[in-house]
């Protein structure tokens, strides 16, 4: 468990699993920029069982107020801009209900994953990508301590539409 001041962030549990399958196909939950117009169902069942979704290349952590409701989840996978292992870092997702946005939840959650990632691998940049109107999450990702990069043009496939993503970093030390 990785404790913050506002939530905590751990490791998924059982009675978890069916709420995230229900909110999984909500499009309140999925939000404007997090519905890629799937439909899931059970999606974490099987990755749940094998392995509590959490393995050193990807995984997925349940965000837990404080007075123990499961606000939403954050993921990380491993990305690399190079052949080599040294060129290994981390991209995170998250999603949170909609009822829990806007409370700083977010921005808490990805400052907390980003130093569990520094402080467990030998890496040296965790990134984030978002659509470019997702001002709220700019502003989360800002306040977490990760820095604007780069615009990637036309790289995400949404809504029957290509949008642009943001890249925001962070690196170790920062």
């Amino acid at each position: 468990m990785i404790q913050g001041e506002r939530i905590r962030l751990r490791p998924l549990q059982a009675a978890d699993i069916d709420t995230l399958h229900s909110w999984a196909n909500d499009p309140a939950y999925e939000g404007e920029y997090n519905n890629f117009g799937l439909t899931r169902d059970k999606h974490l069942q099987g990755r749940f069982e094998a392995n509590g979704c959490l393995e050193s290349s990807r995984g997925m952590l349940a965000i837990e107020t404080l007075t123990g409701e499961l606000a939403g989840t954050i993921s990380y996978r491993t990305a690399r801009y190079g052949p080599n292992e040294g060129s290994i870092h981390y991209a995170l997702g998250i999603n949170l209900a909609s009822v829990q946005r806007g409370k700083g939840y977010g921005s808490e959650a990805q400052k907390l994953l980003a130093d569990y990632l520094f402080k467990t691998y030998p890496i040296m940049r965790v990134e984030a990508a978002t659509d470019v109107t997702n001002i709220a999450e700019q502003r989360a990702l800002t306040r977490a301590g990760f820095t604007r990069e780069v615009i990637v043009r036309k790289a995400q496939w949404r809504g029957g539409e290509w949008h642009d993503i943001v890249i925001y970093s962070k690196l170790r030390g920062e």
